[in-house]
This record gives structure tokens, C-alpha cells and sequence, in this order.
């Protein structure tokens, strides 16, 4: 019997296996579709202070191996999450919830953590801090140390739940931002989120994306989202939560050996939308294939 539970920072998961925010709502979609209690957690979707419409359409278009996205962070609000979503999520799911989080400004990431304190299945926070700094000319979060670690020790202030910092990958060198996470008091990483990109219409040859770019996500990230759990887990003794591109059980296992002690499944729900399912019924094959009895012994065992 292959043991598939994992712990992030104390939070115990029955498996590694996360549907990642952005791909899986609040649950009520893929509740549908089969029980959500098979699922380690799952990651809410990028949730701001206010509602936002998100982006104009077109705001996705497909790639060689994958997608891009330009959605632009459609949500309720973080007010409308906790009235009407969380006490739906309980119905459907009994396990630990990652909420990410998403902000303009140091004050709104916060803000909105702070108001998840009395929620008592969101377990940890997940930081999306690929969002625009809106009093800094737009630059993200993300793309500066200084700037990740000043909404890190915000977060901390305001929030005794581990708190995820999740990394953009559009950095020279995300293992910087990682440390800087880490030195501020972050408790985990997630990484990565989505790779700039675009596409051009030859009819029209204007961008496909009413937005220009989009995040690039998919198997073609694979091994881009794979170096990079590599080399934080170098840099950072903290969890990791790894992402980006995973599409099956080989590839869960293979991001758990870079570093990752549990697996965000995203674009995958997408195409497949059982594809968490179907990852969490391979796994124990696969675990005894390689010879693996307890998974959590083979975390950053690639180093």
C-alpha cells in the first residue's frame, strides 16, 4: 500500500495532488463531475478585493501544447467569496482549502487575507503576486524582491495561517524572489504561475488576445515550472508547492523529485476536466513502478 499523504507546513493532505486557482472555480463545476474528497486540496479561484469582469474577449486561444490566458482575474470579491462560496465549498468538500489571493496595492493582499481569519477550512493562503502594482507605473509584485517581500511581511501581519507566496516566472532569477519571500516570513512557495506570450491572427494579423498577451500554460511549461521548483528548493528549506504543466501521475512524481512536496494540476483541468481524478487513481501504479512506498520520501531527491 503506497502512502500518498503529504503535509504543507503542518496542513495534512490525504494526497499531493491540488487543482490549481483559475482552472477549478470554487468547486461547484467539477463537484458535478465526481466527489471532491478524493482531492489533497484545491486552490480557489484568484480572488481581489472588489468584483472584476476581467478582461475583453477574445481572452483565450490555444498553443502547440497549450494555452494562453488573458482573464484578467474575473471574480466575485472577496465579500461575495466568504457570503456565498465558502459555505457552498463545505457542502462539497470536507478537506483543507487553499485560498489564493490576489491585490493591487500592499493594503487589498492584506485586506482580503485578513477577512479569511475565521474561515476555518481555508487551511493556507496562496499569494498571487503576478498582479499589478498599481502604485508602482504596473510592474508586478512578483518581478521585484523588495516588492514580494514588503507583501509577504503584510501578509504575515495580519494572518496566523501559512502563507504561500506564488511566483511569477517572468524573472532572471525567481530564486531571488524566493528568498525574498522566505526572509520575510513567508511559510511556503508556489511555483510557477503562467508564462508571458502571444499569438498573431494571419487573416487579421493583429494579436489573438484582445489583451496582446496572455499567460502561457500547459505541458509546454512543463520543464520550465520543473527548473524552477529545482532551483528554489536549492535556495529556500521551505515547502514547496510545484505547478506548471502537470498532466499526470509521471509528472507529479517527477516535480515532487525537483522539490515540490505536493503537485498543482492546472491547464489540465481544462482539457480533461477529470484529469485530477484520473492523476490521483494512477499514482499509487506509479509510486510502486519506481519503487516508492511512502511518498514523501522522494521530495527533492533528484538533488
Amino acid at each position: 500500500m503506497v502512502d500518498l499523504s503529504v503535509q504543507l507546513s503542518g496542513v495534512e493532505l490525504k494526497n499531493p495532488i491540488i487543482p490549481a486557482s483559475g482552472t477549478f472555480g470554487y468547486g461547484r463545476e467539477f463537484a458535478e463531475l465526481y466527489d471532491l474528497n478524493i482531492l489533497g486540496s484545491f486552490s480557489w479561484k484568484g480572488t481581489t478585493r472588489e468584483a472584476r469582469i476581467g478582461n475583453p474577449l477574445p481572452r483565450i486561444a490555444e498553443t502547440p501544447s497549450g494555452m494562453l490566458n488573458a482573464v484578467g482575474l474575473q471574480n466575485p470579491g472577496i465579500d461575495a467569496v466568504i457570503r456565498d462560496e465558502v459555505p457552498n465549498i463545505a457542502k462539497l468538500f470536507d478537506g483543507p482549502i487553499i485560498a489564493n489571493i490576489g491585490g493591487f496595492s500592499v493594503e487589498e493582499y492584506a485586506e482580503n487575507c485578513a477577512k479569511l481569519n475565521d474561515i476555518e477550512q481555508v487551511k493556507i493562503l496562496e499569494i498571487n503576486i503576478s498582479c499589478p502594482n498599481v502604485h508602482a507605473g504596473g510592474k508586478n509584485f512578483g518581478c521585484d524582491p523588495s516588492a514580494a517581500a514588503e507583501v509577504t511581511r503584510a501578509v504575515k501581519a495580519v494572518t496566523k495561517k501559512p502563507v504561500f507566496m506564488k511566483l511569477t516566472p517572468n524573472v532572471s532569477d525567481i530564486a531571488e524572489i524566493a528568498l525574498a519571500c522566505a526572509e520575510a516570513g513567508a511559510d511556503g512557495i508556489c511555483l510557477i504561475n503562467t508564462l508571458l506570450g502571444m499569438r498573431i491572427d494571419l487573416r487579421t494579423r493583429r494579436p489573438v488576445l484582445a489583451n496582446r498577451t496572455g499567460g502561457l500554460s500547459g505541458p509546454a511549461v512543463f520543464p520550465v515550472a520543473l527548473r524552477m521548483v529545482y532551483d528554489v528548493f536549492e535556495k529556500v528549506k521551505l515547502p514547496i508547492i510545484g505547478c506548471g504543466g502537470v498532466a499526470s501521475a509521471e509528472d507529479a512524481v517527477e516535480m515532487m523529485l525537483a522539490g515540490a512536496a505536493a503537485v498543482e494540476v492546472g491547464a489540465a483541468n481544462l482539457k480533461n476536466p477529470y484529469a485530477c481524478r484520473d492523476i490521483i487513481a494512477e499514482l499509487p501504479a506509479v509510486c510502486a513502478k519506481y519503487g516508492i512506498s511512502d511518498i514523501k520520501d522522494i521530495i527533492g531527491k533528484a538533488h
